[in-house]
C-alpha cells in the first residue's frame, strides 16, 4: 500500500510473509513527522529505508527483542562493566549528545557516510524525535570523550532498540549494558531489536510471534513515562546478577 501523509498504516497482518522477496514489508510512503512516528511505533511498525528509495514501513513475524531479564553477560563484558564502573573518568549519559550519536552511528569508521539506512531524511526525523521527547540516546563518556552509545525511541514503558555505535572495544556493549540495568530499575520489560542478529542474539535477544509483540506494545507505550536519566546505582542491576545475568536463552 502507497501511504499517504496522515493517512493510517493498513493492519500489520497485512504485511508480506516470511517467504517473500522482503519478509515483513507493510507499506511505503507517507511522512517521517513526529506523529506518523508515534503512531508506528505504537502499532509495531518501524522505518528502514536506503538511499534512493522511497519510506518504506516494516512489521516482520517473527520480532527480535531483548527481554532485559535474560540480558546475557558474558565474563569478558562483565569485567569490562566493573572497571567501567569504577574508573574515575567514566560515565553513562543519557541525551547529552544525541546529535552526535545518531551522527555517528549513520556514518562509517572513517566519517564518511555509508550506503546503510540511516540517511539524512532518518537523522533529522529521529532529531525530532528527539526533541519532541520520544528518542533518546545512551552514552559511553571517557574522560569527556564520547567512544560508543546508542539510540532509541522510548514510547510509556517500551524501548525500541535503533543502531549503536563504538569508537573503543566494548564501548556500545557498555551503552547497551546501561540500558538494561535502567529498563530494569525502571520496570520495562524489553527492548525491540527489530530484526535478528547473531551480535544480539548473543547477547540474549531473541525471537517473538509479532501478535506477542504487539500485544506488549499495546500494554506498555501508554504507561507513565520513566525519567530519562542514568543513575550510577542501575549498575548493580547488571553486576548484582539481578536477574539471570549469564542465562542462556
Amino acid at each position: 500500500m502507497w501511504l499517504q501523509p496522515g493517512e493510517d498504516f493498513p493492519p500489520v497482518h497485512e504485511a508480506w510473509g516470511p517467504d517473500s522477496a522482503a519478509p515483513g514489508l507493510l507499506a511505503a510512503g507517507a511522512g517521517l513527522d513526529v506523529e506518523t512516528l508515534c503512531r508506528a511505533y505504537s502499532s509495531g511498525i518501524f522505518p528502514w529505508y536506503s538511499a534512493g528509495q522511497p519510506i518504506l514501513w516494516w512489521s516482520p513475524d517473527p520480532r527480535m527483542v531483548l527481554k532485559v531479564r535474560d540480558f546475557r553477560l558474558h565474563a569478558s563484558l562483565r569485567k569490562a562493566l566493573r572497571k567501567f564502573s569504577r574508573t574515575q573518568g567514566c560515565e553513562i549519559a543519557i541525551d547529552r549528545a544525541f546529535d552526535q550519536v545518531i551522527a555517528q552511528c549513520s556514518t562509517g569508521a572513517r566519517g564518511e557516510r555509508t550506503d546503510g539506512w540511516i540517511v539524512p531524511e532518518m537523522v533529522q526525523a529521529y532529531s525530532r524525535l528527539h526533541r519532541a521527547g520520544f528518542a533518546h540516546s545512551v552514552e559511553t563518556w571517557v574522560d569527556g570523550e564520547l567512544t560508543g552509545g546508542l539510540y532509541c525511541v522510548g514510547l510509556g514503558k517500551f524501548v525500541f532498540g535503533e543502531s549503536m555505535f563504538s569508537r573503543v572495544s566494548d564501548a556500545s556493549k557498555i551503552a547497551l549494558a546501561a540500558l538494561v540495568g535502567f529498563c530494569r530499575a525502571q520496570g520495562i520489560a524489553q527492548i525491540d531489536c527489530q530484526q535478528r542478529t547473531r551480535h544480539l542474539a548473543s547477547l540474549g535477544a531473541r525471537e517473538i510471534a509479532r501478535e506477542a509483540f504487539i500485544d506488549e506494545v499495546s500494554a506498555k507505550v501508554h504507561a507513565p513515562t520513566p525519567s530519562w536519566e542514568f543513575d550510577p546505582l542501575y549498575w548493580d542491576e547488571i553486576l548484582l546478577n539481578r536477574p539471570h545475568a549469564d542465562a542462556t536463552c
